[in-house]
């Protein structure tokens, strides 16, 4: 992999999605000339102490110019605490420090297999990158996604027209399945049959990586999650994101999600 490059990135644009979510795009040829679908970055939101740790975003999108080379990335966020609401307020012109890529990116597909892509909730993030990736390889691919309500489902449209087939559920019924988005993964799974060459990708809260995984190993279907431990340096320093997964041996170890991930194989995991 090549060396993460720290940017001091502008701010290109600040599209607000709604009253939570938005997707903020920066300055940052480099880094995102080397980006790969599934890595992340580090951004500190802050000059001073507060927050004192940088924060970890997949990316979301490589920004491209006009003769489409890679000018800059973008990150979906969602707005929960001081660092996140100074990107939701962040204006074009603004700088921060963006530390990336950093990670082990998703492995991509050849064109005779499916993708299935599992998104709950922000989880959503790493998949337009991935999704422009494997339709770039003429690979089919297909996203459950899921939420709370209607209003937690975003960028439809961005799919729609990547020609991405759309699975949807939301909690409280307001749009697709009612309840939670692995109800009609399972449901695929089972009519899907041996024949199709199907992986899963999946990224979202942890009880929903646990079914996903277990899914997959029902249905013996490959699956790589994108785990979401809290990271406080993401460079494999602090320990803070460690993981327990099982080595050749099927022994129990621990691993530090920033460097073994955050995307793993979703049948080595032990979950707690």
């Amino acid at each position: 992999m090549p060396a993460p490059v720290d940017a001091s990135a502008r701010v290109l644009a600040n599209t607000r999605l709604s009253a939570d979510y938005n997707v903020v795009a920066f300055d940052a040829p480099e880094l995102a000339a080397v980006t790969q679908p599934g890595q992340f970055v580090m951004i500190r939101t802050a000059a001073g102490t507060d927050p004192l740790l940088r924060r970890p975003f997949s990316v979301f999108e490589v920004v491209r110019d006009g003769t489409g080379a890679p000018a800059g990335f973008s990150i979906l966020s969602k707005r929960v605490g001081p660092g996140t609401a100074r990107l939701y307020d962040a204006s074009a012109g603004d700088r921060f420090s963006c530390l990336g890529p950093l990670g082990r990116p998703f492995s991509l597909l050849s064109p005779a297999s499916e993708a299935w892509m599992i998104a709950g909730g922000v989880g959503l993030a790493p998949f337009v990158l991935l999704a422009d990736a494997l339709r770039a390889r003429d690979v089919g691919v297909t996203l459950f996604y899921g939420g709370r309500r209607s209003e937690d489902l975003l960028y439809l449209d961005w799919f729609a027209s990547r020609r991405v087939s759309l699975v949807l559920a939301t909690e409280d019924g307001s749009r697709g399945t009612a309840g939670l988005v692995t109800a009609p993964l399972e449901a695929a799974l089972s009519s899907a049959g041996s024949g199709r060459d199907v992986m899963l990708y999946a990224c979202g809260p942890e009880p929903m990586l646990k079914t996903v995984a277990s899914l997959a190993q029902r249905f013996d279907r490959r699956v790589e999650l994108s785990v979401e431990r809290m990271m406080g340096c993401g460079m494999g320093g602090c320990y803070s994101c460690v993981v327990r997964v099982l080595d050749e041996d099927g022994r129990a170890r621990y691993v530090r999600s920033c460097l073994a991930g955050p995307v793993m194989d979703g049948k080595v995991i032990v979950w707690e």
